[in-house]
């Protein structure tokens, strides 16, 4: 079936990989808080995928031993950043805070000259977790950078 129509996006799920999803699971949603929607086990209870949902946002774990990154030639996954959009940053980095071990703590959440406030922790698979608050529109750029959005003028009057 063809149409003359563009598809539309109805969302993006990251779709992250770990070693021992059974334990990530568990992690996200102890840590992070993230609810969990669906999981998928094998014959020994043990994750080989699931969802979980970060306030309207869905995420998808799988499980996959070493032969699955042997057969593609890598030692193991690289990991990748995540960006969580959150209403209030503090609350959010105290609840990871009280959920691990002290000596994993990240550096407190920062003001960014972007106009976020944000703070990034690493979960057991090595994928890195920003969590993001928009505090203000006002962006502090270096000298000599400018802002361009798609569809204005550039802000310095140049296009």
């Amino acid at each position: 079936m063809s149409s003359d129509q563009e598809p539309g996006y109805v969302g993006l799920a990251p779709y992250l990989y770990y070693s021992d999803a059974t334990a990530a699971l568990a992690w996200l949603t102890r840590v992070f808080g993230f609810t969990e929607e669906v999981r998928f086990e094998d014959a020994s209870n043990e994750v080989f995928q699931a969802t979980v949902r970060a306030g309207d946002a869905r995420l998808q774990l799988a499980g996959v031993g070493p032969e699955y990154w042997e057969a593609k030639g890598v030692e193991g996954p690289v990991g990748q950043l995540n960006v969580v959009y959150v209403t209030d940053v503090d609350a959010q980095y105290e609840r990871v805070c009280a959920a691990i071990p002290e000596d994993d703590a990240p550096e407190p959440p920062q003001d960014q000259p972007y106009g976020a406030r944000i703070f990034t922790v690493a979960d057991p698979g090595g994928n890195s977790w920003t969590f993001w608050q928009q505090v203000t529109d006002q962006v502090e750029l270096p000298s000599g950078w400018r802002e361009v959005r798609h569809g204005e003028p550039a802000a310095d009057g140049q296009d």
